[in-house]
């Protein structure tokens, strides 16, 4: 019996993606920066403690949602072909009831905040809901999922000031869907000739022999907003060197998919850790050291 739930927890785990933590960084990096740019400076630690979880919590239940909305798909994709909804050892049925349980969290987590975070967060539960059905209906799903990512930054300003965020809140939000858009783009490149026959739509796709120019564009747009929000702010040096830093990162990405757009597509997602970790440092020095 208890091998059987073991098992079942596994692959619970799985498809929550939590053995996989590499979306959960990629949403909380933003999340931070907006934490600590809202409250210059270390934020409340029930608040930071909350967004944490709340990374977490949301991020595995966009897993969840999107594994139970591609399940008819995922078997004739190579790299998802053994996910526990397509192979069939967990049912659709038990994936909405995770997904539930989850959004369920998500907003006890949540309503501990003041009234207009918690509005906001009907927005986020709208936006992670709908993103894995966009694939269907048009090229620019990246995108949808990029303001999914995006939509952290108003609920930490909101949550630390207790309005909508400033100017710079906004260009954090801008900031982060660019970014989100050219890492996925280099996601959806390993899928790509997957995609094709299968008929469902992607950046990567819509870009075609373009795609790392235009992600290359993309790179260059965030790092643009991002000194933006470092003028407008008067941050530091240390906040420009993390710039430059994630300006490497994304250079080096750039020579991975030159080498080859399919294979290294996710080496180069995987890569963006470091973009968002550097940016984090360089705010979180700046205010440790003003």
């Amino acid at each position: 019996m208890w091998e059987t739930y073991r098992e079942k927890w596994h692959l619970y785990v799985q498809l929550m993606r939590l053995d996989r933590p590499i979306g959960i960084y990629l949403l909380l990096w933003p999340t931070l920066w907006a934490l600590w740019l809202a409250d210059k400076g270390f934020p409340d630690p029930d608040i930071l403690l909350i967004f944490v979880a709340g990374v977490i919590v949301m991020r595995s239940a966009g897993c969840v949602i999107n594994d139970f909305a591609d399940r008819h798909i995922d078997a004739h994709v190579e790299r998802t072909r053994e996910r526990p909804l397509a192979t069939g050892k967990l049912s659709a049925r038990e994936a909405l009831v995770l997904f539930v349980g989850l959004g369920l969290f998500a907003l006890l987590l949540v309503v501990q905040l003041n009234r207009t975070t918690v509005l906001l967060s009907f927005v986020a539960i709208l936006l992670a809901a709908s993103y894995p059905f966009m694939k269907r209906f048009h090229s620019l799903p990246q995108v949808h999922l990029g303001a999914a990512f995006a939509w952290s930054v108003p609920m930490a300003y909101s949550a630390v000031t207790g309005q909508l965020p400033t100017l710079t809140g906004w260009l954090i939000f801008m900031a982060t869907v660019l970014w989100t858009v050219a890492y996925d783009t280099m996601y959806a490149l390993t899928d790509k000739k997957d995609d094709l026959k299968i008929g469902v739509k992607s950046t990567a796709i819509l870009f075609g022999q373009s795609s790392r120019l235009i992600i290359g564009v993309l790179q260059l747009s965030t790092l643009l907003v991002l000194v933006a929000i470092g003028l407008l702010n008067t941050l530091s040096g240390f906040y420009y060197a993390s710039l430059l830093l994630a300006a490497i990162f994304m250079s080096y990405q750039q020579y991975l998919l030159a080498q080859s757009e399919a294979k290294n597509g996710l080496r180069a997602f995987l890569n963006n850790n470091w973009v968002g970790l550097s940016i984090f440092l360089g705010i979180v020095l700046h205010f440790a050291y003003q």
